[in-house]
């Protein structure tokens, strides 16, 4: 049977999401970088007065981005968990993950570059 509705349990759940993301910020390096490019993507839009919709691909990708990066590194711990021992198959787990991290930064520099390149250009 499912548990009563509470905006305590809410509220709880909430602070779970901030102790994973504040894991992810204090033992994650590539985290962090995405972090950093996010923050110079964020000045660049101002800088270069993106539009509405330049912002809404920005958002878009830098969540994907950084919540697979969130994903990879839960997948890593699980897998590590699991099996703590040399293992090819757990290794290849955790390549298949890191691999997703990889795609969605490439399609985030992708959607970077055909929004901010044109307009460093003519910026300068």
């Amino acid at each position: 049977m499912m548990k009563p509705f509470s905006v305590a349990d809410r509220l709880k759940s909430f602070i779970y999401a901030f102790n994973g993301i504040k894991y992810s910020l204090s033992t994650q390096h590539n985290f962090i970088i995405h972090l950093s490019l996010l923050l110079i993507a964020i000045i660049l839009g101002f800088v270069l007065n993106i539009s509405t919709n330049e912002w809404i691909a920005i958002t878009i990708v830098s969540g994907m981005v950084l919540s697979f990066e969130v994903l990879n590194t839960t997948i890593e711990k699980f897998v590590d968990f699991i099996e703590p021992n040399k293992n090819k198959d757990a290794g290849l787990i955790k390549d298949l993950a890191a691999g997703a991290v990889l795609i969605t930064a490439i399609a985030a520099l992708i959607t970077g570059l055909i929004i901010f390149l044109p307009k460093i250009i003519n910026y300068i």
